[in-house]
């Protein structure tokens, strides 16, 4: 590993070097706006397994990448006009845009399974010109471990890795202690409105930053449920998950749970538990074996009722649980989630005349 300090006086020289070390396949720590990253050429299959082995753990999370300028971005990603109006105000800068990935362009693990990619555009004038120089897009993650903070500093950073992580890395160039900016704002522009996954410095005009979800069909609605899945991963080993969903017949809170199963690759099919009250259905997704239950509290109407499902043996760490029908049982299941950390999220389905809303409350 080499560490060269990045100053005013020798960008052009480390530009040099950096060029080198990627374009041989290595693994490169690099300032940006934000905070350090990791950066490999985003096109190099061996590069890129390489950077997964170091961020390890990341459960099927995608990466993003660096480019130069709008005209490289549209070589890897198909804009729409809400990712276009984004580019145009706020880029260069710390914000991601998603948009769907055109296929087979990156190496493998670059792209989400959704067929989305993060883009961004740094306003840090070396990272640009180093794109620039490449030619080829780098990934644009943080340079932290899993489950480590966010590294301002090299010293920071190495001292939070392990002997393997830092037998991984190729080079890194040191600019010193970075401002304590938080990371970027995360736009994904591939839904009917831009909704802001994660909440940056910036705040974009525009963007669903009321949690307020449309979808215009089925398959979408599926698809925000596996997003939410895939947003609340990390709590899902440590902790468990719980959708709680609410909403008139018929609105679709069942084609959310089937979009929570898809997403864990359960293969059976789910169908509405009214009568049997809940289901249970095994899963493994990358690292995470665990259990997905869909209940379905419609005729619960008592908490005798409700005490005899037993629900305290279905939370807890690598347990999903989907709930239909929430509003129903709130006063008897709050006390019990209330003795557990699994991560709630509320979600209020409605009906519109041309889909649905879906409401994080």
């Amino acid at each position: 590993m080499q560490i060269i300090q990045l100053t005013n006086l020798n960008q052009q020289v480390v530009l040099q070097v950096a060029q080198k070390v990627l374009a041989a396949r290595g693994l490169m720590i690099f300032p940006t706006e934000t905070t350090y990253g990791i950066g490999v050429i985003a096109t190099s299959e061996a590069a890129v397994k390489r950077l997964l082995t170091y961020k390890s753990r990341r459960e099927g999370k995608p990466l993003s990448i660096a480019v130069a300028d709008q005209a490289m971005a549209e070589r890897f990603v198909i804009l729409n006009e809400q990712a276009r109006v984004l580019y145009k105000q706020l880029l260069p800068g710390p914000v991601t845009v998603i948009s769907q990935a055109k296929l087979g362009m990156l190496a493998p693990g670059v792209v989400s399974e959704f067929g989305t990619l993060g883009v961004r555009i740094p306003d840090y004038p070396f990272v640009l010109e180093l794109v620039k120089l490449l030619g080829k897009p780098i990934t644009a993650t943080s340079a932290n471990g899993s489950g480590k903070p966010r590294p301002y500093s090299v010293a920071a950073l190495l001292s939070n890795l392990t002997v393997k992580q830092r037998s991984l890395i190729d080079l890194v160039l040191d600019a010193g202690t970075l401002p304590t900016n938080p990371p970027s704002t995360v736009i994904d522009t591939t839904l009917s409105t831009p909704v802001t996954l994660r909440q940056g410095a910036i705040v974009v005009d525009g963007s669903d930053t009321r949690t307020i979800l449309r979808s215009n069909s089925l398959e979408e609605t599926k698809r925000i449920a596996g997003k939410l899945c895939l947003q609340h991963w990390d709590a899902v080993a440590k902790s468990g998950l719980v959708f709680a969903l609410d909403g008139p017949l018929g609105a679709g809170k069942t084609v959310f749970a089937q979009g929570v199963a898809e997403f864990l690759g359960v293969r059976e099919r789910l169908t509405s538990p009214t009568y049997s009250y809940m289901q249970e259905y095994l899963f493994v997704r990358h690292q995470t074996t665990g259990t997905l239950y869909h209940c379905d509290f419609w005729k619960i109407d008592a908490q005798a009722a409700f005490e005899r499902l037993e629900l305290a043996s279905v939370l807890g760490p690598s347990r999903i649980v989907v709930i239909e029908w929430f509003a129903l049982v709130q006063e008897y299941l709050q006390p019990l989630l209330a003795n557990y950390t699994s991560t709630l999220v509320r979600v209020q389905i409605g009906e519109t005349p041309t889909g649905r809303t879906l409401t994080l409350v």
